[in-house]
């Protein structure tokens, strides 16, 4: 766990906004330890945090829920945990993407939009046009994730997307710092 509540602080230093953690077997104890460290990195920054799935613990340590399609809808966590917690939502078509919106999920990770390992077992890329269109489609923030590169983020920006999910294309970096530096500065132009 030392390891990641170090790069957890690593991102959050290097501006990474959000931070998502997905360590599905940990126990209940061990994972709020977790996210009760890593959310207290993460205000110190500005960020914040996202618990896959489990809205209590993210409840307990005042931080967000990643929600995925296999999760408890929106809606249900919206009901129980109020309108102060984030939701995110992972989604893969514009009806995944539209029920999110509708359920109350402050905003969609949308994909996978390239080819990427870690995402095969969702299909085929959805690519860059249907991210468009889900993007044009929906009043929330959409996330692209999926095979993110430093070569391809600037046609996700271009296609709609309010930013970037990734995994690969921080945990290889040797300089986090100039990733997101780049991805932002690309952002606010």
């Amino acid at each position: 766990m030392d390891s990641l509540i170090d790069f957890i602080n690593r991102a959050v230093e290097a501006g990474v906004d959000m931070i998502q953690i997905r360590e599905r077997d940990l126990s209940a104890h061990r994972l709020f330890r977790l996210a009760d460290k890593a959310a207290e990195i993460a205000r110190l920054k500005g960020a914040r945090v996202l618990v896959n799935d489990r809205a209590d613990v993210a409840a307990s340590v005042e931080a967000g829920v990643h929600l995925t399609t296999r999760s408890i809808p929106a809606d249900v966590v919206r009901r129980a945990f109020g309108a102060k917690m984030l939701i995110g939502a992972s989604t893969h078509s514009l009806d995944e993407a539209k029920a999110a919106e509708q359920g109350g999920a402050d905003f969609i990770v949308y994909g996978p939009v390239f080819e990427t390992d870690s995402k095969r077992i969702y299909g085929p890329p959805v690519g860059v046009g249907e991210l468009e269109t889900v993007a044009s489609h929906i009043q929330i923030p959409v996330l692209a994730l999926g095979g993110i590169s430093l070569e391809n983020f600037r046609q996700v920006l271009d296609a709609g997307a309010a930013g970037v999910a990734a995994i690969s294309l921080f945990v290889k970096a040797d300089d986090i710092s100039s990733i997101v530096e780049t991805i932002k500065s690309y952002g606010r132009q």
